[in-house]
């Protein structure tokens, strides 16, 4: 008897030059010009090319990971020929699992998501803000060192809370700053800054969603043929376009939302795109968790394989 699988889909941070190389050359139909049709610019040259500078940029490295991992995905599938049980993705990630599921289709998701990143990218600009991770903090400890911040003034919010562990907070930039020079003191084993241009999945980014707002509201979100666990419940969703408004000035509860899966019976989880983010998470939240990664298409043959016969 097969067991049910989940597939997870990868948030920024996952992006890098050169990612998905043999679906951008086996798929120009998807990630090529109809892409850049959508776009206004060359996927495939920032993609191919970069610099890694122009990749990371929000405004890029969104769009690309979701063009990148949808295509997979679609390889995936028609190699397997069974649906998931549900899916999942972390921050713009949501976006790839709602058109793998259906509910929106390829052109759509990938406008939504080159205006998510517009949007993003011109929140971000109006202030200095950041992110840093938390490593060896729970999240009842991380919530409690952002409250005292904020109630001294400072903006520091909780903004992923990734696997047991693992959290990530964010906000004005002296307040990011106060938290690595003073982590130590605080009871943070480590806190890492992360390369990202602002204060996402918190109140700073609140233009962001009013903007992305009007967006959305011009999508006709169909049924999807699988759950979509969303960000802001850890569950499945139930109106895709409030949740994915909400999701940029709240928390990304995907540690909950792996638990939650588990909960409901699913213990294979595919991480699909480039990288490995999700599946490593998935290791942490739920260590007896099977996990498959396909982050490019040779990966394809055996994954399908694998789940063939789970």
């Amino acid at each position: 008897m097969t067991r049910p699988f989940a597939i997870l889909f990868p948030g920024q941070g996952s992006q890098a030059v050169g990612m998905g190389a043999q679906v951008m050359a086996a798929r120009p139909d998807l990630v090529g010009r109809h892409a850049d049709g959508i776009l206004g610019w060359s996927l495939r040259e920032v993609v191919e090319e970069g610099p890694e500078e122009a990749l990371t940029a929000t405004d890029r490295a969104q769009p690309a990971l979701y063009a990148i991992a949808y295509a997979i995905w679609e390889e995936l599938d028609a190699a397997v020929g069974r649906r998931p049980a549900a899916a999942a993705g972390h921050s713009l990630g949501e976006y790839t699992a709602l058109s793998a599921a259906g509910a929106l289709s390829f052109d759509e998701g990938l406008a939504l998501v080159a205006e998510r990143g517009r949007a993003m990218a011109e929140a971000a600009a109006i202030e200095p803000s950041g992110m840093a991770a938390l490593i060896g903090v729970d999240a009842e400890t991380a919530e409690g060192i952002v409250a005292e911040r904020r109630a001294t003034d400072g903006r520091l919010w909780v903004a992923n809370v990734n696997a047991p562990g693992q959290v990530v907070v964010a906000g004005a930039r002296p307040d990011v700053d106060w938290l690595v020079e003073h982590g130590r003191e605080l009871g943070i084993r480590r806190v890492v800054p992360l390369k990202v241009a602002g204060a996402f999945h918190t109140p700073m980014m609140r233009p962001a969603a009013d903007r992305l707002t009007r967006a959305l509201d011009a999508v006709t979100f169909a049924v999807p043929a699988f759950d979509v666990y969303a960000n802001v419940t850890a569950r499945p969703m139930v109106d895709p376009a409030a949740q994915l408004a909400e999701q940029l000035v709240a928390p990304v509860r995907f540690s909950e939302t792996v638990q939650h899966m588990a909960d409901a019976g699913i213990d294979v989880f595919v991480h699909v795109g480039p990288g490995d983010v999700t599946a490593g998470l998935v290791r942490r939240t739920v260590p007896g968790a099977t996990t498959i990664v396909v982050s490019d298409l040779d990966d394809i043959p055996a994954a399908a394989d694998a789940l063939s016969v789970q």
